[in-house]
Parts: structure tokens; sequence; C-alpha cells
């Protein structure tokens, strides 16, 4: 059966290369979508029977279907890996992907806060333990510039406020060490001392930095509503997600003069080209400051 392959792919990416959980559930999505399209569009029976054809027609299938550009090209990837690892199984004798071009994909240019937008979010008014969380948060994430699922996996021992640093784990589990700076620290200082005590009063035992009213480790959907509300309570009349604070702090670090590599290494981009994208957002807003301010614009 095609699905056996399936099986055995999904635990060599997980043992060998150690990928993280939501990519390999992406990987598994893709591939459970592949084969049935090879099962009741093709008569697939046998992963040697593959050829160039049948997947060109599946890319056109999706492409019919209404799926984006970056959607078919992380799809070709999947099934570049997963045909490899077919011929290393020694279950084909042939690379039916050979040849096959990746769509060329369009990139946006990341949604970013301006420093004024920043300052509103961080100045929110604290009256209470939660309020004294929120803005620890907020802190952290415009400081460090780590990812929502980074932020809330993190563990009271992974902060190391007299050193100025805090430890990440971020995608395929890479540690990775972010400096913080002194605003933020105190913001979190603030909090572990007078307002996680207090959240935690049921929970003593909780290892996790950032709980909720219960005491327990607050999810992704829980920090978006708090973000949102206090976007909405500071007046910030814009949609804002939380990944627009990752962008913001990667944006305005270059546009402060930062070292790409340096950027690269504390927003834990494996390529800098996924980086880069960060100084065309700078590019395009040095040019609105010139069209803005410069008398023969």
């Amino acid at each position: 059966m095609l699905t056996d392959s399936l099986e055995e792919f999904l635990h060599y990416i997980r043992i060998e290369r150690g990928l993280a959980k939501n990519t390999l559930i992406s990987y598994e999505r893709d591939l459970i979508v592949y084969i049935e399209y090879l099962s009741d569009h093709q008569n697939i029976k046998k992963w040697n029977d593959v050829e160039r054809n049948h997947i060109l027609k599946f890319l056109h299938h999706l492409n019919d279907t209404g799926k984006s550009t970056a959607s078919i090209t992380r799809m070709t990837s999947t099934l570049r890996s997963f045909h490899q690892q077919l011929i290393r199984e020694k279950e084909v004798d042939h690379d039916a992907t050979l040849h096959i071009d990746t769509p060329k994909k369009t990139r946006t240019l990341p949604d970013i806060l301006s420093a004024e937008e920043i300052n509103l979010l961080l100045n929110l008014e604290i009256t209470d333990a939660l309020s004294m969380r929120n803005s620890a948060m907020i802190e952290l994430m415009y400081a460090t510039g780590i990812r929502v699922s980074e932020m809330i996996g993190l563990k009271v021992t992974d902060l190391h406020l007299m050193m100025g640093f805090v430890r990440c784990l971020g995608k395929g589990e890479k540690e990775r060490i972010i400096p913080l700076g002194d605003i933020a620290s105190e913001a979190v200082e603030k909090y572990l001392l007078e307002a996680r005590p207090e959240l935690i009063k049921k929970n003593q035992n909780e290892a996790y930095l950032f709980v909720n009213h219960h005491g327990r480790p607050l999810t992704r959907q829980g920090f978006w509503k708090i973000l949102k509300k206090i976007a909405l309570d500071v007046g910030l009349n814009k949609k804002i997600t939380p990944h627009m604070l990752r962008h913001s702090f990667a944006t305005h670090l270059l546009e402060n003069g930062a070292d790409l590599r340096a950027v690269q290494e504390m927003l834990g981009h494996a390529d800098i080209s996924t980086t880069q994208i960060y100084t065309h957002v700078t590019k395009l807003r040095l040019k609105d400051i010139y069209d803005q301010f410069h008398p023969r614009a």
C-alpha cells in the first residue's frame, strides 16, 4: 500500500531530521492529499509506477482547485523529500520529481507596527496581576522577537535576568539565546515577584512562566485575545496579530543599524534569505520618509 511508505517517511523525518511537530503535521497532511489523488485519479498502486507527468497533473490539480502559490511550493518541496526517501529505501528506481520546477513564490512584505504604535501597546495601564502579566509579555515579545508559541513555552528556568538574556526553544527544538533589554527585564521581574505568585496560588508547582487566571499555562489563542483587547483599549485602530510584534522587532533593529546576521540569529531563521525580507521593509519606509520630507521629492 502507498500509505505504508508514508509512515516510514514520517518516522524518518521525525527521528533523523528532528523536525517540529507542526512541520510533521504539514508533511503528513500534504502527503495524504497526494496519495489520495494518485489512488483516485491516476489509479496508482505502487510507488515505482509514479512518473513525472503524474506529479505535474497533481500540481495542476492543486492550482485548479484554488491552492495558493505558497501552498503548491510547499507541496513540491514535500514531494521532493518524500520521493528522495523512496529512492534511499530502494522502493523506486527513479526520481519522479526530477526537473519539476518550483513555482515562484510571491513574498508579501510583513505588516509591522510603528514605534509610536508599539509605545501605545507598551504603555498600557497596570491595575492588577493580569495587566502586569500582559505588560511583561508584550515587553518580552518586542524585546526579543520570539514567536508566540515560543513565549508561551518559556519556563521560569529559561530566564536569566541577572545576565540579561532568555533561553528559547524554537522550531525543531533548536535552542537559542536572546538578549533581553533592561526595560523588558524589569517588566518580567516585576511580574515574577508581584503578579505570578498571586496567579499560581492554586497551582504552586507550575513551571511555565506565563499563566492564565487559573494558574495554568497560557495558550496561543489566549494571548491572541489578550493582545486584541489591549490594542482596542489603547485605541490602536488596526488589525493586530502576535507575529506583528516579531516583525516590528526585526524591522526596527535593522532600521537602527543592526547587523543582518545578528537579527537572523535572534529570530532563529535557518536561512538568511528569510531575514532579508525585513531589509525590503526598511527600504520602503526610507522611501516614504524621503517622499514625505525632501523638498524636491
